[in-house]
């Protein structure tokens, strides 16, 4: 009997379209004179797309893609629960490298299709509970 298997090839097809995504978004970034700091920072809280310095700011970024609006704007995949986690993998990342009280911002970057666009300041800091 067939069943359903995690991390199976579909999860590696998604997995390779994602990372093909952030390295778009993070070449975007670039162009935009950010620099990249990290890639797929990932702790025991979870984990950050992108992490990048934009003038003062450190900004932590989420990168969602859709091909269309079907299952609505990539944007709104980052709802409060991811932007809590992000948060939280931030408080750390900032504790980790000695960084509290440096400026920080969380954006998304939104591509949809070949479209990409840039949410400055997209969700507020979000307390741990």
């Amino acid at each position: 009997m067939a069943g359903i298997t995690e991390g199976g090839a579909g999860m590696e097809n998604k997995r390779s379209m994602g990372s093909e995504y952030e390295k778009k978004a993070a070449e975007y970034l670039k162009a935009s004179g950010c620099s990249i700091c990290e890639m797929n920072y990932r702790c025991r809280f979870g984990e950050i797309d992108m992490i990048a310095r934009d003038g003062k700011y450190l900004v932590f970024a989420e990168v969602k893609y859709r091909s269309d609006t079907g299952k609505g704007l990539p944007q709104e995949a980052v709802d409060y629960r991811k932007q809590r986690k992000i948060s939280r993998v931030a408080d750390y990342y900032l504790m980790c490298k000695h960084m509290m009280g440096l400026p920080c911002r969380f954006d998304v970057i939104a591509i949809l299709g070949e479209d990409i666009q840039w949410l400055k300041d997209a969700f507020p800091y979000i307390e741990p509970y």
